[in-house]
């Protein structure tokens, strides 16, 4: 029996999310959008307008932030009305007003008024976004006014770029103008917004007249006006179903027409299909064509997957929105999501005749009528004759498919044996109990039916079913051993064991399709799970491609191959299941064709037709990513709904992953650029003055050398002067371009086993002359093992540090030098007397242009420690600086270089040699 849509149940889940939503409504604040299509419509004057209103009606209202654009109406709705202070920060030398959201809080109006949601705020604020500020005082249950336009939505701003060849930098989530709780369109049209343009009513006239050659075009305000209208227009049959819902009962509120086409593998859906696009089309009406999968669907023949596919085909190019449901009811399953929907006609196609089960539950239209209610339901006819020849079109290989199943003896041989077991169970209960009553026998039949529909499905279960019947009249009742029977209540015993054993092998073979279909969604969605995981691990298009191409291999069995584009846009197979398909793939124009147009092509499609597999494109928001192909031995299986759902499925997360991967290397990019620009603006801003300092010395020396003749003790101070910045110069080059050597890898190491003591000898003696004066300490053990390194390298490294403790340390001050064995690797230590390191600098003085907060004052480019670690990091070993422990002052450097291998033996000189 049939539930009355008015009687039927509400769902506890809708129930539950509705009383969520009041809750949550009683202590959020009340958002209202003033949404308009440009600006200039009237957004502020219409908010202002119904503030005052409200206000007058004894509310207390507050402007939190109103943008007059120097408008004189605007400004005199203004008068009057409570003004909260603007917070006024200063960016860049100017200026800037802002919502004072503390302010706000503070205050708690009942209502407030927020004009411009999409407004980035100034620098230095709570909120990047106004939308933000918005948010906040909605959460602390403020009621709030603001307005909007149509190209600050976010997923309008590449439409309207499209549209205007503007790109809209200020843009608004989606989300918080679908959650706002009331929207007043503001609409004007083009031609009086033109005209308010023109008197300077929007922007200033010199304004004015770029806006008119620019956005402000008649067709740009004409478009944004339809996009603006359209999008109050969704809402508000979002409102309208809302409003439903809360009424109760689902039902269908007509208030705009949506036709619902029920279409399957029978040829007659095609007319069906035909007759509600011409529906849909008198009517202007939506429309949906929609295919329940029900469980004994799922064992279609090719010939019926064929032929449902290209009703799908058929509807999507006439443009249907197609769906696939999946229930056990039809009927049910249609009204059920036609009430969803909002739908207010279905059509269905009348069946020719009436199959056996329609005596009992009545066809599929029968059903619908009893069903549908409010409804209205069309019933189309097929034409005279068509069935035969659409099956003669299906595919080529109809005749092979067309053939029935084939007979299943070894299940009903399971049956047969299933029924002997019963009567021997039977026999054997009678004979220990010769009183036992012949109907407590019946249920041994009944579970014995029960076994065999769980088993081997309905079918088979009937046949037991009127077995049982026959066995038991034969072996049990009397005359036992014939099937007369002289007792007339025998055979409402007869009539009541075939119904219920009919009703329970239905049932239980029900039980038995849906648990084999939730398996089957099981295998799905894990399948399709730890291919969403292992795309999410995998890195590169290669990989990428190795790891999609494998899981769609196992989860249709088929032979497949991935082709991506290379940088001049054409496809290469990346990766392929076997060389066969990867040459068809490779040889053919299919794949190519699939990327350029994005559409399916090839084996069991309408286009290219002859291709050896299905090319499916990867297609994204931005475009084509590559092309998955697919080769079936069945070529209808791909195109049976569970599984095109299923493919579509798989196909969006490849698609999606390469994107990200695409995504993940363009930002990347995107950070090298900026990291290059930013090394250059600090190569240029360290060294520029670096460099122009020595030249201005030696330039400045130079001159005075030419033009006249110093006494001899001021030109040797001169010449000195020349000499001391040559060197200083050559040191700066030097050090960029050892730097610059270092980082690109161009720095050859000639390793060979050096004393450490000589290497340290050799640094102090280069800064033999910087040294003077400072006493330098030295701890080096004698039986420090040699070390295999770039003696000329490491030698530059003790003296970038030696210079280091020089130039950052007061004259005079000491130096130590130490060296120790620790374990496989030695450290080498130079210790000084300065002012140390701040806190927070160990590491970042290795960095490239990096000078310590304490050594502004010296010149240098920050290059010296950065070119150390280059070098120690070169050798396998590592570098750090850190200060002194108390009650020592200063800062100390330790080197750290592996010991590698055993050091040659030196053999000592003979006498004669």
């Amino acid at each position: 029996m049939v539930e009355p849509a008015e009687h039927a149940r509400p769902d506890p889940d809708a129930l539950l999310a509705q009383v969520k939503e009041e809750e949550t409504h009683k202590t959020r604040g009340r958002l209202k959008v003033f949404f308009g299509a440009a600006a200039g419509v009237g957004k502020t004057f219409a908010m202002i307008s119904e503030a005052r209103r409200r206000a007058m009606e004894g509310l207390d209202v507050v402007v939190g932030y109103a943008e007059p654009h120097a408008r004189p109406e605007t400004e005199e709705l203004l008068l009057g009305l409570d003004l909260l202070p603007s917070q006024v920060v200063e960016y860049r030398g100017a200026k800037l007003k802002e919502l004072d959201l503390e302010a706000a809080l503070k205050r708690r109006p009942e209502l407030l008024l927020v004009d411009e949601l999409a407004h980035t705020n100034a620098p230095g604020l709570r909120h990047v976004k106004r939308w933000q500020d918005v948010e906040e005082l909605l959460a602390a249950g403020i009621n709030v006014y603001t307005t909007l336009n149509v190209q600050h939505l976010e997923s309008l701003n590449d439409v309207v770029a499209q549209i205007t060849g503007v790109v809209v930098r200020e843009t608004v989530p989606d989300v918080v103008f679908e959650n706002a709780d009331e929207v007043e369109l503001v609409d004007l049209p083009p031609d009086e917004l033109l005209e308010r343009l023109q008197e300077g009513k929007v922007y200033i006239p010199q304004q004015a007249e770029q806006a008119v050659r620019g956005f402000f075009r008649k067709p740009n305000l004409t478009a944004l006006r339809e996009l603006a209208l359209r999008k109050v227009a969704d809402r508000v049959g979002s409102e309208v179903l809302g409003a439903r819902d809360r009424q109760g009962p689902r039902k269908t509120w007509p208030t705009h027409e949506r036709i619902l086409v029920c279409i399957g593998p029978s040829p007659s859906s095609a007319k069906v299909i035909r007759s509600a696009k011409r529906l849909a089309v008198s009517l202007r009406a939506q429309w949906i064509a929609a295919h329940v999968e029900t469980t004994p669907w799922r064992g279609l023949a090719e010939r019926d997957r064929v032929q449902l596919h290209r009703h799908f085909q058929l509807a999507e190019r006439l443009g249907a929105e197609t769906v696939t449901l999946s229930g056990h009811q039809v009927a049910e399953e249609l009204v059920s999501y036609a009430r969803q929907r909002n739908v207010s006609k279905i059509m269905a196609g009348k069946p020719d005749r009436r199959r056996g089960r329609d005596w009992w539950s009545g066809s599929l239209v029968d059903q619908l009528l009893r069903r549908s209610g409010e409804i209205d339901v069309y019933v189309v006819r097929g034409l005279p004759g068509e069935e035969p020849a659409r099956r003669q079109e299906a595919s080529p290989g109809a005749q092979d498919s067309a053939r029935p199943r084939a007979f299943n003896g070894r299940a009903y041989g399971w049956a047969a044996l299933t029924t002997g077991v019963c009567s021997l169970v039977s026999l054997g209960m009678l004979a220990l109990w010769p009183k036992f009553d012949l109907a407590n026998l019946v249920m041994i039949y009944l579970a014995g039916v029960v076994f065999v529909a769980a088993r081997f499905g309905r079918g088979v279960a009937v046949f037991t079913s009127i077995l049982s019947v026959v066995v038991f009249d034969f072996v049990f009742v009397p005359p036992q051993l014939t099937l007369a029977v002289h007792d007339t209540q025998y055979l409402v015993t007869f009539i009541a064991m075939l119904s219920v054993a009919i009703v329970i092998s239905a049932l239980t073979a029900r039980v038995r399709e849906q648990a084999e279909a939730a398996r089957l969604r099981e295998r799905r969605t894990g399948a399709l799970y730890r291919m969403t995981q292992a795309l999410a691990a995998a890195r590169g298009a290669q990989n990428l491609a190795d790891t999609a191409m494998r899981h769609v291999q196992e989860m249709f069995q088929a032979r497949t191959a991935m082709l991506l584009p290379d940088e001049s846009g054409r496809l290469t197979v990346r990766s392929a299941s076997d060389s066969r398909i990867g040459r068809a793939a490779n040889d053919g124009g299919v794949a190519q064709w699939v990327f350029d147009h994005r559409q399916f092509a090839g084996r069991g499609t309408d286009t290219l037709p002859a291709a050896e597999a299905m090319y499916i494109p990867l297609t994204t928001g931005h475009g084509s990513v590559g092309v998955l192909a697919v080769h079936h031995a069945e070529p209808a299986y791909l195109l049976s709904p569970d599984q095109r759902l299923l493919l579509d499925a798989v196909v969006d997360q490849i698609a999606l992953a390469f994107e990200r991967d695409q995504l993940a290397q363009a930002a990347h990019k995107a950070q090298l650029q900026a990291e290059t620009e930013n090394l250059r603006s600090s190569l240029l801003s360290s060294v520029s003055h670096d460099l122009r300092t020595p030249l201005a010395v030696i330039t400045g020396a130079s001159s005075s050398l030419l033009e006249g003749k110093p006494a001899p003790q001021v030109q040797r101070e001169m010449v000195q002067t020349i000499h001391e910045e040559s060197e200083r110069l050559t040191r700066l080059v030097g050090n960029l371009l050892d730097i610059t050597r270092l980082e690109a890898g161009a720095v050859t190491l000639h390793k060979e086993w050096q004393p450490v003591e000589e290497v340290i000898g050799s640094a102090l003696h280069r800064l033999e002359r910087p040294l003077t004066g400072r006493q330098v300490r030295t701890a080096i053990p004698a039986d420090l093992p040699m070390l295999e390194m770039d003696g000329v390298l490491m030698e530059q490294v003790l003296v970038n540090l030696l210079e280091n403790a020089v130039k950052y340390t007061a004259p005079g001050s000491g130096i130590s030098i130490t060296a120790a064995q620790t374990g496989r690797q030695v450290q080498m230590e130079i210790a000084d007397e300065g002012p140390g390191l701040a806190p927070g600098e160990e590491k970042k003085i290795f960095e490239k242009f990096y000078r310590g907060e304490r050594c502004r004052e010296q010149r240098g480019a920050g290059l010296g420690l950065a070119i150390c670690r280059a070098i120690v990091e070169a050798h396998g070993g590592r570098i750090g600086a850190e200060n002194r422990q108390p009650p020592a002052q200063g800062a100390v450097f330790r080197v750290t270089i592996p010991v590698t291998g055993a050091a040659p033996t030196i053999e000592p000189e003979t006498a004669g040699a």
